[in-house]
């Protein structure tokens, strides 16, 4: 329920970037002030007016990607989340994440939270989107990815979070070039590619900057795939290759047939691109992924991702003070919060709001 217990309606018709049935709304309110006594219906029509204020619009299919904030949920693969990876589709969300773990011998890419030496624990199926043999690779969570694909023509664009909890390893053969290759292989042309934003620009960068994003009607039917290092990799000493590191390069040296954007993790002052050493590859990262509460008082200012046209993940939207539940916040609270966050410029309001039903769909207007 929005404000003032009003229905919060999402991904509806729009009529000029206004809601169809709130145009209908405002429009029966007129004819009723016309018909009655004006003082009346004044304050009738005002009070609608300012309830109507608190409910989400859905953002224009003319939209350009860059101007529009969605609701994005965390470790999606995880059974306890949902029981099918299709059922995290269903919900309307624009961003899900994947686990990735990388071994050498036996299941090369497996998808699991904690450490899978002996078996994986995720909601991907086997034989069909919702069959009964989950706890598959990744080979087959993109099964179930392009089996909903096809069954719903057209879907939202959404954004595949990747982390790679342990890196890549170019000895089990499950390099840069091997990810791509088994994405190509099972979405074909369901991605849109670093490439396709590159366009005849020199840099993702230079492209980001000139607001070369499609539209969201444009990307309709597609998935955009972002890597992350992980929290393994990430305290392993004895990793001196990370992944934003690695696929960074791998973006520069190839940045036709790369598949998925890389992400500087973490909120940081400034330019966060500046960490990386290897100067060559920081214009090659246009995404960027933090916690909701470092750009929103926590002293770090997000307009500056808004303005270069950046795609800015917040994580964990719903700790932003004062705090939702984590799984099934109040359904008016939550979408109140992604309108907030996407005031503050976030492309992707990060949660793990499984429970959240239609505030998982909403999709407002950035900035």
């Amino acid at each position: 329920m929005g404000a003032a217990g009003l229905p919060v309606f999402t991904n509806r018709p729009s009529v000029r970037g206004v809601d169809a049935l709130d145009a209908i709304m405002v429009v029966n309110i007129i004819r009723l002030m016309r018909l009655a006594k004006p003082a009346f219906f004044a304050a009738t029509a005002l009070v609608t007016l300012l309830a109507t204020a608190g409910i989400a619009r859905a953002a224009s299919p003319d939209s350009q990607e860059s101007h529009v904030t969605a609701v994005g949920l965390h470790n999606t693969y995880d059974k306890a989340a949902y029981p099918h990876l299709a059922d995290a589709l269903d919900t309307g969300a624009g961003l899900i994440e994947i686990d990735i773990w990388v071994f050498g011998v036996g299941v090369k890419w497996r998808v699991s939270h904690d450490l899978p030496l002996t078996s994986m624990s995720n909601n991907c199926t086997w034989g069909g989107m919702r069959s009964n043999d989950p706890d598959q690779g990744f080979d087959t969570c993109l099964d179930n990815l392009k089996q909903w694909h096809d069954a719903n023509p057209g879907h939202r664009p959404i954004t595949v979070k990747i982390e790679m909890k342990n890196g890549f390893n170019v000895q089990a053969h499950a390099s840069a070039a091997d990810f791509d290759n088994l994405i190509r292989s099972k979405l074909g042309d369901a991605v849109f590619t670093p490439g396709q934003l590159l366009g005849n620009h020199s840099t993702l960068d230079e492209a980001a900057k000139a607001d070369n994003w499609p539209t969201r009607a444009q990307l309709s039917g597609k998935f955009l795939f972002e890597i992350i290092p992980g929290t393994f990799e990430r305290q392993n000493p004895f990793d001196h290759l990370k992944t934003d590191v690695e696929y960074g390069r791998w973006v520069r040296d190839n940045p036709h047939t790369a598949e998925a954007f890389p992400s500087v993790l973490d909120a940081q002052a400034g330019d966060p691109r500046t960490r990386f050493s290897e100067t060559s590859i920081r214009p090659w990262f246009v995404f960027f992924d933090g916690s909701a509460t470092s750009y929103v008082g926590g002293g770090i200012d997000p307009q500056w991702y808004d303005d270069n046209h950046y795609f800015l993940v917040m994580t964990d939207g719903q700790a932003v003070t004062p705090t939702l539940d984590s799984r099934s916040p109040d359904a008016a609270a939550a979408v109140q919060r992604v309108k907030d966050l996407a005031r503050a410029h976030a492309s992707i309001v990060s949660t793990g709001w499984y429970d959240a039903g239609q505030v998982l769909s909403t999709q407002v207007d950035r900035g």
